[in-house]
């Protein structure tokens, strides 16, 4: 190391904070220096207006695709999207099902800045589940659910992103989507799973996340390529725990990590564990073999050892009552605060 003279050091430092920072400029009442483009104030994430919106979704009743719930859903989807983003795609496909029922589905994305060439992709699911067959359920086990967790929540994290979105606009380019057709698959059940042959297993496993798979085959823009991708599922339960999912963890650490890091620094430790929990066949999974979208999945996972996910998973239990603004609040204030970071290019 080289020792530099003390009068240039002060020399070089006027220099740079006056003569040489394109980020600051005169300001004309005053004559005084002031930041040309000040950072991006993450806003506040209201917790009592994402709750609202799950309200809303679970009020339609069980938003199974081809029902009347689920098609009343859509178009309030739309609308609301609309008046928060303007520029709204409705991606229409339709696919069979594991029991041969034609599923009409619609991918949801809301574009923020669409021309923007930096962008983050923010993603869930907005369907239900058609049954209750989680090993759990105790009643109404062949009807379908409410999935105020499991579909509901996400979404309306991802709603009250969307008008912080507006209030607060970024340079970035923001891709808010919410797939359709996610939870209609076959549940493999450990019984079963044991007289199934691999390849037999992995068909079952392409039965979910239908709206997803139709997606990354068929991406909105060309060449589509975000910055960062980050899907939200069951993330409104209390008492959530959101382990780094492993699949997550296999394609893209330095995400989860940093996803992870932030929520810590942020007093969300209690929901945000430091700890690899399973792999999950979710939505990213079929965005990373499909597009190669590096999409991590934020989802609350069971600690116990003979399950996968939280007791109301699957079952009618799955419900309004199961939500808590706590950890709407917990998952979305850490979202907001990616987006604006990253604007800010501290994230």
């Amino acid at each position: 190391m080289y020792r530099i003279p003390f009068i240039l050091l002060i020399t070089a430092s006027l220099l740079i904070q006056f003569g040489c920072d394109p980020n600051v400029q005169e300001d004309p009442k005053v004559g005084t220096h002031v930041p040309a483009n000040p950072p991006k104030k993450v806003p506040a994430f209201n917790a009592d207006n994402a709750y609202q919106m799950v309200k809303k979704q679970v009020d339609f009743g069980p938003r199974v695709p081809n029902s009347s719930g689920h098609a009343a859903c859509k178009k309030w989807l739309i609308e609301t999207l609309e008046g928060y983003a303007g520029n709204v795609i409705q991606q229409d496909f339709s696919a069979k099902a594991y029991n041969g029922t034609i599923l009409n589905g619609t991918n949801i994305i809301a574009q923020f800045n669409p021309k923007a060439t930096t962008r983050i992709c923010l993603a869930a699911h907005w369907d239900t589940r058609h049954i209750a067959d989680s090993d759990l359920c105790n009643r109404e086990c062949d009807k379908p659910i409410d999935g105020a967790d499991d579909g509901g929540s996400g979404v309306g994290v991802l709603l009250e992103i969307a008008r912080n979105l507006k209030v607060n606009p970024i340079t970035h380019g923001v891709d808010i989507i919410l797939f359709d057709a996610e939870d209609y698959g076959d549940e493999n059940k450990e019984e079963d799973a044991e007289n199934k042959t691999q390849e037999e297993i992995q068909a079952s496993t392409l039965t979910w996340g239908l709206g997803s798979q139709y997606w990354s085959k068929n991406l909105h823009a060309p060449a589509y390529r975000p910055k960062h991708a980050i899907l939200l599922d069951m993330v409104g339960a209390k008492n959530a725990r959101f382990a780094k999912e492993k699949i997550s963890m296999q394609i893209n650490p330095p995400l989860v990590n940093k996803v992870w890091s932030l929520a810590q620094s942020m007093g969300y430790s209690n929901y945000f564990k430091n700890e690899i929990g399973g792999a999950v066949t979710d939505d990213h999974y079929f965005v990373w073999q499909n597009a190669r979208i590096a999409m991590i999945d934020i989802i609350n996972m069971s600690d116990k050892k003979d399950q996968s996910f939280g007791d109301h998973w699957h079952t009618q239990d799955d419900n309004i009552e199961v939500i808590d603004p706590n950890t709407l609040q917990a998952v979305g204030q850490v979202m907001l605060a990616v987006l604006y970071r990253a604007e800010n290019g501290t994230f």
